[in-house]
């Protein structure tokens, strides 16, 4: 999602042609698609016709990230031995760091060069299979199974609640929800909970009462620590570490967005304002969440599991934000 505010030369132009001013990467087809859907509101009301909008209306567009895009990163442009690093190898895993822009697999679309197929054709293991998921612009640890029989056993895991995932993200403000909660290893946290529903277009809403067919999702956090005065208005930004109770689509970033701490340059459920405001270190926009998938936590293994050489072991990485917190 992005939105604008409409300017005082964009005044009484239709909501499509203002939508093209402000964002000319968008198609006007895709557009006149969201309205049909209603997937465009001005001032928080849903629209569905293409109508003529005033200055000063806030006008929020519900489209992909990548629509935004004048040209969508493709992997290739990422040299490929920066696609991906494996930090440590087991009996039957890989545990891979992931660079952010590359898909763990073509899902739906057809995208060559995914970390799998990286994988499958890089070493060894040719019969490789992800034994989860993590999204295309989130970086960090992955585990791949070497072949169908570890990966059926790093189903048992997941299954069993003994696979614990840690992440590092960059916040908006300072987030205090949620009641106190202790983590896998012991450490203190605060859990929040909601409802998360998911559309039929792979939308993802959070709800605080539960409505049919939502999921219940958890995450427990804690701050590692506060940037002051860096946002738009003067606000904080919080370094957060994350551990997942559940893993919903999306979750983390959908979650804290509706709590109001959206991730730092999070195109579907940010906030435009905010993350125009940010810049690399370089200098120039920033292009990815500011989320990573920083520890994996293994707990106690039975014996006849063939993953049992990483029972009680944690596996972890920093976090490579790219963001200037001046």
């Amino acid at each position: 999602m992005r939105d604008f505010t409409v300017t005082r030369s964009q005044d009484g132009l239709h909501v499509v042609k203002a939508s093209q001013e402000a964002f000319p990467q968008l198609k006007a087809a895709d557009l006149f698609h969201a309205l049909k859907r209603r997937d465009i509101r001005i001032d928080g009301r849903k629209v569905n016709k293409d109508i003529a909008v005033k200055a000063g209306s806030v006008v929020e567009i519900w489209l992909p990230d990548d629509l935004f895009e004048a040209k969508k990163a493709a992997p290739e442009s990422i040299p490929q031995e920066d696609l991906y690093e494996i930090i440590a190898e087991t009996r039957g895993l890989l545990i891979v760091n992931k660079s952010q822009g590359i898909a763990v697999h073509s899902g739906k679309s057809d995208i060559d060069n995914t970390l799998i197929d990286l994988i499958r054709e890089k070493t060894r293991y040719k019969d490789a299979e992800l034994c989860h998921r993590i999204d295309m612009n989130t970086g960090g640890l992955v585990l791949i199974a070497k072949n169908k029989p570890a990966l059926a056993d790093c189903v048992e895991l997941f299954k069993n609640d003994l696979v614990t995932k840690r992440y590092r993200a960059l916040v908006l403000g300072e987030p205090d929800e949620g009641e106190p909660a202790v983590g896998e290893d012991g450490i203190l946290y605060k859990e929040v909970k909601g409802f998360l529903e998911k559309t039929k277009q792979g939308k993802v809403y959070i709800h605080d009462d539960k409505q049919p067919g939502d999921l219940d999702i958890a995450t427990k956090y804690r701050i590692l620590k506060t940037f002051e005065n860096v946002g738009p208005d003067g606000e904080s930004v919080s370094d957060l570490e994350l551990e997942l109770v559940t893993g919903r689509t999306h979750q983390i970033r959908a979650q804290f967005a509706h709590l109001g701490h959206p991730v730092i340059g999070d195109g579907n459920y940010g906030r435009n304002k905010v993350n125009m405001h940010f810049e690399t270190i370089d200098g120039k926009k920033v292009r990815y969440q500011q989320l990573f998938s920083c520890q994996i936590l293994f707990g106690r293994i039975p014996g006849g599991n063939m993953h049992v050489d990483v029972s009680g072991k944690t596996f972890k990485i920093g976090p490579d934000y790219n963001v200037r917190l001046r």
